[in-house]
């Protein structure tokens, strides 16, 4: 039998009257009055959000409802909890409105929250059960009393049922959903604080370095006729102008998605980021075949972020970098043997990450796609950093 087994199946058998029997009876006498104040609030909240439901008013009144049915949901776990013995995992709370992309997705999230929606129809159905089961354990006490303790087990195994089905986090599905939603957000928000680096390199770059060439061409016209010699230096100083803008837009392009990595994979893009790298690097990566596109982006930023922090703030001799495949995961393992102390959060350290945001920002954009990001620094010790991505091949 498995431990979910366990914690599903019913108690064993037990003397009768002893305190686990008294707590159950109390258990069933405080259903009625418990479920009278859920059942006219749950009643009440949906009438007056289904009336305010043609005004602006209405979809806030019905989330402001929510909220608060959820939390009845969290005093019946604990009554259940504390008479029942049932031990019922909290479900993930919601995301604040800046994580949820704005006030109307906010908004929606919390107002098609299962967890909310199932403590509603858990309220509606307590009313029925709550008077009988009320009705039976007050009669019990002074008519059933030699059966009462096989009755009061075999009600409050029922009660027990119906925690699990309608309290319950539904196995972490609710958990999940919250952090892939939370995640949607962080990728919304990366990819717009992407684009507004690469405006910014443009604009301060390449462009204000063409500008420049444009008007020196310009000038340069104008004094052929008369300063051929003074045009031709004009000229050949624009030309490396030129130069300097095609690489700077050459680093732009390969910061965005390299080609070597669209041509030839990671192998070969790792390699080119390793050779950059003012330490030495080994580099070893090990796939018989490879990932989806984006899985793959996701590998090479996170490598190359990596690197350019050991270049500016490891202080290390030497790194490795290592891609594999297990099962349906794809590994990537970054190390040096730098000072060491770099932190998801918190002050800045050396090592693979600066600490702080940075490694934060890497961890984000790894659990936004059902990642995990993990960091070993010791101080004076090198750094560690472990990233697995989910396997997803090429289409």
């Amino acid at each position: 039998m498995t431990a979910n087994d366990q914690a599903s199946a019913p108690p064993p058998v037990r003397p009768a009257f002893d305190g686990a029997t008294w707590k159950e009876i109390a258990h069933l006498l405080t259903n009625l009055p418990a479920a009278l104040i859920g059942f006219v609030y749950t009643v009440v909240m949906l009438a007056t959000a289904g009336g305010l439901a043609v005004t602006v008013v209405g979809l806030p009144v019905l989330l402001a409802g929510l909220r608060v049915s959820r939390a009845l949901g969290v005093l019946e776990r604990a009554r259940a909890r504390g008479l029942l013995g049932v031990r019922v995992d909290e479900p993930s709370p919601l995301p604040g409105p800046g994580r949820s992309g704005g006030f109307l997705p906010w908004l929606w999230s919390g107002i098609k929250d299962p967890v909310a929606w199932r403590t509603v129809l858990f309220e509606l159905v307590r009313l029925p059960w709550g008077v009988l089961t009320f009705s039976i354990a007050l009669v019990g006490l002074f008519v059933l009393w030699p059966v009462l303790p096989y009755v009061v087990r075999v009600l409050a195994n029922l009660d027990r049922a119906m925690v699990r089905g309608l309290l319950s986090p539904s196995d972490g599905l609710e958990r999940r959903i919250a952090e892939l939603e939370s995640g949607r957000g962080v990728v919304v928000d990366t990819a717009a604080a992407d684009l507004r680096r690469i405006e910014r390199d443009l604009h301060d770059g390449a462009q204000a370095r063409l500008v420049a060439l444009a008007m020196g061409l310009g000038l340069a016209k104008e004094k052929l006729a008369e300063d051929p010699e003074g045009a031709a230096a004009m000229v050949d100083e624009a030309h490396g102008e030129v130069k300097l803008a095609l690489q700077e837009l050459r680093d732009l392009a390969r910061g965005i998605h390299p080609a070597v990595l669209t041509d030839r994979g990671l192998d070969a893009a790792l390699s080119s980021v390793a050779a950059r790298c003012v330490v030495p690097v080994r580099v070893a990566v090990r796939l018989e075949e490879r990932p989806a596109e984006a899985i793959e982006g996701i590998a090479y930023f996170v490598v190359s972020e990596l690197l350019q922090n050991v270049s500016k703030h490891a202080g290390a001799r030497g790194a490795e970098v290592g891609v594999w495949r297990e099962g349906s995961r794809l590994w990537v393992r970054v190390a040096d043997d730098g000072r060491g102390g770099a932190r998801l959060a918190g002050a800045a350290g050396g090592g693979v990450g600066v600490g702080g945001s940075g490694l934060a920002g890497l961890a984000e954009r790894v659990r936004a796609v059902d990642g995990g990001f993990v960091v070993e620094s010791p101080e004076g010790a090198g750094t560690v950093v472990v990233a697995d991505l989910p396997w997803r091949g090429r289409g």
